[in-house]
């Protein structure tokens, strides 16, 4: 299946981007929650739908698209796929907000069709979590970077061994209203991070996880993994079954 979707950044500027295949996990029990989950660059949704089909959450559906494969300035302009450009992995990094707005509306797109029940939910790996931090952003202020309406409620965001794009502008903004401050004290976020990671570097995770807490994201929970690299491992996904279990209060099969 591919989906193409349009964002526009601003008056003048205005790019089309072509979203590869989805892969669905239905869920083998009730369905209570359904979480779009991203993964990184040069990656595909594929391999993520495999591992997470065999986590024991019964109750989750889990889509996993496919991002864009586009040229990635991190790469010499070499296409992949990339979910928007980077220049650099950190926190200085020029932002790409119009890519981050089509990848964050795209995870709308997807969610916004679900029934009025389900809970939703983004999480991802590596720029697949730099995405979903993204989209919690946007969640908090109603809005996405170009100001246009974000139409989903959040309730849970997972980040695997990502950052946080866009900081300086979320600890500028965040102060603007009560209602702004009210949801971003009470979204639930877990991010996870190993410090023998040689892609994203630990402190680049550290400091986004500080950078959030002290912007008023109150329910934030940041674990650290000894030895862990830039992977994920068993002990790791067993947290985030834990984690996703308590915060969407998920019940048997």
């Amino acid at each position: 299946m591919s989906v193409s979707g349009s964002v526009e950044g601003s008056q003048t500027s205005r790019r089309a981007f072509e979203f590869g295949r989805t892969h669905v996990v239905r869920p083998r029990g009730r369905h209570e929650a359904t979480i779009v989950w991203l993964h990184g660059l040069g990656d595909r949704g594929s391999s993520w739908s495999q591992l997470l089909e065999n986590l024991p959450l019964p109750n989750i559906k889990w889509i996993c698209p496919t991002a864009p494969t586009r040229p990635v300035s991190l790469f010499g302009g070499f296409p992949s796929t990339a979910w928007f450009d980077a220049e650099d992995i950190s926190e200085d990094a020029p932002d790409d907000v119009e890519g981050l707005d089509a990848s964050a509306a795209h995870v709308a797109n997807l969610l916004s069709t679900e029934p009025a029940d389900i809970k939703l939910g983004v999480g991802g790996f590596s720029m697949g979590a730099a995405t979903a931090l993204y989209s919690a952003t946007c969640h908090v202020f109603a809005r996405y970077g170009n100001r246009n309406p974000y139409p989903v409620n959040l309730s849970s965001v997972v980040g695997l061994s990502g950052w946080l794009p866009c900081s300086r502008i979320l600890r500028n903004q965040l102060k603007e209203s009560n209602e702004t401050s009210a949801r971003a004290a009470t979204l639930p976020i877990l991010l996870c991070h190993g410090p023998g990671d040689e892609v994203v570097a630990y402190k680049h995770g550290e400091k986004s996880a500080r950078i959030l807490s002290s912007a008023g994201f109150q329910n934030l929970t940041f674990r650290a993994y000894d030895g862990l690299g830039h992977y994920t491992i068993p002990e790791e996904m067993e947290d985030v079954c834990r984690w996703l279990t308590a915060r969407l209060r998920l019940g048997g099969s």
